[in-house]
């Protein structure tokens, strides 16, 4: 287990690594860590797991093409969850992905 996750310290760790990944990347943004996890969860659950950092990576790039901002990521992520909320229930269904 990676230091600092025991016992819920989960937050201080991903704090930080947000916080020196933007340092590090130029990125001056307000990161919704909770929105984005639970975005990623989402597509975890309903499509399969590795296609949840994918996905965050899709997330960026097109709020990065919608002009950017907080409001851009959080469409982004609203978008990518109604998909993967749709694909799991036609799963469900039996209509498959889609």
């Amino acid at each position: 287990m990676p230091p600092g996750t025991e016992s819920g310290n989960m937050g201080g760790v991903l704090d930080d690594w947000i916080a020196e990944a933007k340092t590090e990347l130029g990125v001056d943004l307000d990161v919704d860590v909770a929105g984005l996890l639970d975005m990623t969860k989402v597509v975890a659950h309903g499509v399969a797991r590795p296609a949840a950092p994918l996905t965050a990576f899709l997330v960026g790039y097109a709020a990065a093409g919608a002009g950017g901002g907080s409001e851009a990521v959080a469409e982004a992520c609203r978008k990518a969850v109604a998909l993967a909320e749709r694909r799991a229930a036609g799963q469900r269904d039996g209509n498959g992905p889609g």
